[in-house]
């Protein structure tokens, strides 16, 4: 009997075989600024390294692992990414995917009988749906147009419709005129290559070339390039073309109701979209929670991991009814971790989420959240960003961290000017700020936002939860929240000049630290 309970009590604590770590936690003063140049290097894993050895606030990821991890080996842990989809041929996470053991591939048959033929690789609720409407131009096609609520869409729209006009406008102007004020400094020097540093040495310098240098000037501080603004480009005619257009419909090719949380016969297993199209996001999110290395490109945050690829985000806002569905997918195939890095500013059917979310509370699976990119106030009553777990007011779950975005300088400007905050609705932030991880055809770039802030915390996340398996995800989000470092002590309000205390911003004033989370679980 004895032995019987002993054995019950290692069980119900950590396990008798849990793996112990010992160091000394991470520790900065929040009045001492840490900013310092990063070469390529650096740039690319500088969300691996630590304050004190490195100087950078990144989240001591690769201390963790030659310090405490050493060649210690967890267990696997599955994470669901609902995103746009995933390459799942990218060698550096090919290995990665989590397979379902239990389907046969490719013979039409449900044969686990989950309601998915054929979902080897996880499920595409999307089908062959790419781009949407925003949420609100959803709901504005259903008002009677000589209604107050249609009246009051329209007046945002036609808002968004001259915002877009207007950036996609600049960035027309600065992809035409770059290459024209390069090509002036070229003969002016009479050589093909140059610097701006040989450029301002022109002398005697025309009116002209002074303006060609002012624009080449301006792109190279605001870090333009032409990569970046074909991206742009993309961006603000997508806009004008789908997101704000009543008179495109994109759901309509899949043949469900979106309204009707019962139906459930739509999408299909092709986790990779129709097209490979837009699916750079995915594929970036599920790079940084679990790649592997491959020839130059960085690893992912988590070894013992297998990424569950659920494509519910289109090019534009998600549905309700995708994420709620995807949650349940997720948690009922085997997820311990999903990581959300999407959101929208109205959720028609915020029920059936938060149900979802409730859902996999009871499983005991954690959900990481991004808090958005509008560099707005997330709280109650302020701008709502939804999936949330504030209903009323009131939270209604304990497994949902929501993450905001932290730069790579540790001064007034750590929170990333895009990043949303609050400390009710913002849990905590993390690095979102020039992340570099997988995109599709076997490449690599940066991005920036809070999505990549979210993929870091549930690669954290699965770490914790591989070494301890028995830890609930109520547990795992308290050793993440309580073992993150502070913040610098007075911050600048993201898109502005004016500066608040860390406690203004999230719920601890903290970016997540692995090393300080494993010392934390340890004890």
């Amino acid at each position: 009997m004895k032995k019987i309970f002993f054995s019950f009590l290692c069980l119900s604590l950590v396990g008798c075989s849990a793996v112990r770590f010992k160091g000394t936690p991470v520790v900065v003063s929040s009045r001492m600024e840490r900013s310092i140049a990063l070469n390529d290097k650096q740039k690319q894993q500088w969300s691996r390294l630590d304050i004190e050895l490195d100087s950078v606030p990144g989240m001591s990821v690769n201390r963790a692992f030659n310090e405490l991890i050493v060649d210690k080996k967890g267990g696997e842990v599955i994470v669901a990414v609902i995103d746009s989809g995933m390459d799942t041929s990218h060698p550096a996470l090919a290995g990665q995917i989590w397979t379902n053991s239990d389907e046969i591939p490719n013979n039409q048959i449900d044969d686990d009988q989950n309601g998915y033929i054929d979902d080897v690789h996880g499920w595409n609720f999307l089908g062959d749906v790419e781009n949407e409407n925003l949420e609100y131009v959803r709901l504005q096609k259903k008002e009677d147009p000589e209604s107050d609520a249609f009246q009051a869409y329209e007046k945002k729209r036609q808002k968004e419709l001259k915002k877009n006009t207007d950036r996609l406008a600049s960035v027309l102007f600065l992809i035409e005129e770059i290459p024209l004020a390069k090509n002036k400094i070229r003969e002016a020097l009479g050589k093909k290559n140059f610097t701006l540093d040989e450029a301002r040495k022109i002398s005697p310098i025309s009116f002209e070339l002074s303006e060609a240098l002012r624009l080449l000037d301006y792109a190279e501080k605001a870090e333009i390039s032409e990569t970046i603004l074909q991206k742009a480009k993309k961006q603000y005619e997508d806009a004008l073309k789908y997101h704000h257009n009543v008179d495109f419909e994109g759901r309509s090719v899949l043949g469900d109701d979106p309204d009707n949380i019962n139906d459930v016969s739509y999408g299909d297993a092709r986790v990779q979209g129709p097209h490979y199209s837009d699916i750079d996001h995915g594929t970036h999110v599920g790079g940084i929670i679990g790649a592997i290395a491959w020839k130059n490109g960085p690893k992912g945050i988590a070894k013992q991991v297998k990424i569950m690829p659920l494509r519910a985000v289109p090019n534009g806002d998600e549905y309700d009814k995708d994420v709620a569905l995807a949650i349940r997918y997720a948690v009922d195939n085997g997820a311990k971790i999903i990581n959300a890095s999407f959101g929208k500013s109205v959720s028609p059917h915020a029920g059936w989420v938060y149900e979802a979310i409730q859902y996999a509370a009871e499983k005991d699976v954690l959900i990481v959240h991004a808090a958005g990119n509008d560099n707005e106030n997330i709280d109650p009553g302020q701008e709502p960003n939804f999936p949330n777990d504030f209903v009323n007011g009131t939270e209604i779950s304990n497994n949902l961290i929501t993450v905001g975005a932290s730069t790579w300088d540790y001064n007034k400007g750590l929170i990333a000017s895009f990043s949303n905050f609050g400390p009710m609705n913002v849990d905590v932030f993390a690095p979102g700020y020039k992340i570099y991880a997988s995109v599709p055809q076997q490449q690599y770039e940066y991005f920036d936002g809070t999505s990549m802030a979210a993929p870091n915390v549930s690669g954290v996340a699965a770490v914790l939860r591989s070494f301890y398996p028995n830890y609930s995800a109520a547990k795992i989000k308290k050793i993440i929240l309580d073992s993150g470092l502070p913040m610098y002590y007075e911050l600048f309000v993201p898109s502005g000049e004016e500066t608040k205390n860390p406690s203004f911003f999230s719920k601890t004033g903290k970016i997540v630290n692995l090393y300080n989370a494993l010392l934390t679980a340890s004890k």
